[in-house]
């Protein structure tokens, strides 16, 4: 299988930056073009990383995460589980890697907690909801129709070596599943900063509060990945995530562990309060 695809010039990305998107994608690619994607979190990534310093994308999609953590002189290891998406994220991290700063390389694999392979739904026009699912799982409601794909599955731990200081778990519902085939990785990464998309309606093999327990029991201060995000207890995040209803519900958590919760400056910090006194 293989996706159309249109190179976007970014000129305040790195002093100019050619990216290759998706030509039929409705939500990552334009906004790129636009500039930007997911500027929150980039940011709250880019204040955890230095030259040197080791992340890992679990759902990279086009590589967008990757490549600015690439620009920033990471070393980075990206996982992509539709091959022909993992091979335009490898051109674009080759790029950002030529402008003389990090590595990356991209693994055509889904995170999972044991090695093997399942089906993964391709989403017909929000290109970045693809999901992962069982051979004889049905296709979820919201996907009616959308085709299917054979793809492999490994744990991370078996291609991957701490310590990191960066994760980055975005798998559409495959986040516990991913979590589990880490463990090694976890343990081996104290000073570890987290962001991880929390949507109880797609989540497999574990419920909301067990995937929030297990981050916490980790050691993670967790909050909204935000402008101004502020820590969160675990009950204050699932009615977060579930404010939106199910099928458009979730938020992207960004947690910290032996390091500062507050990394965007004092303006954010502020913001967050403010946040955190008005907000459910």
């Amino acid at each position: 299988m293989q996706f159309a695809t249109r190179t976007v010039h970014l000129p305040r990305v790195a002093g100019g930056l050619d990216f290759e998107v998706l030509a039929d994608d409705a939500i990552i690619g334009p906004a790129i073009e636009r500039g930007s994607w997911a500027g929150d979190e980039v940011a709250l990534m880019l204040a955890h990383i230095e030259p040197g310093s080791r992340v890992v994308d679990l759902g990279a999609n086009v590589g967008w995460f990757a490549v600015q953590a690439v620009l920033a002189g990471a070393q980075v290891d990206a996982f992509e589980p539709v091959p022909a998406i993992a091979e335009i994220a490898q051109r674009n991290i080759d790029r950002a890697a030529a402008k003389g700063r990090g590595q990356g390389q991209v693994h055509a694999v889904a995170a999972g907690a044991a090695p093997g392979s399942a089906e993964i739904v391709l989403a017909a026009k929000n290109h970045g909801d693809n999901r992962v699912v069982e051979s004889d799982d049905r296709t979820p409601g919201d996907l009616d129709g959308a085709e299917r794909l054979t793809i492999q599955i490994a744990p991370v731990d078996s291609l991957v070596k701490g310590p990191v200081r960066f994760l980055k778990v975005d798998t559409q519902g495959s986040e516990w599943l991913a979590l589990q085939g880490c463990t090694q990785l976890l343990e081996d990464s104290p000073e570890l900063a987290l962001l991880l998309e929390f949507w109880p309606y797609a989540l497999r093999d574990a419920t909301p509060d067990a995937l929030l327990d297990f981050l916490i029991a980790q050691g993670f201060t967790l909050g909204k990945a935000t402008d101004g995000p502020f820590p969160m207890n675990r009950d204050r995040i699932l009615r977060h995530a579930g404010h939106r209803g199910d099928v458009h519900g979730g938020i992207d958590l960004y947690g910290v562990r032996e390091r500062p919760f507050h990394v965007l400056g004092t303006t954010a910090r502020v913001r967050g309060l403010v946040r955190s006194l008005k907000e459910p």
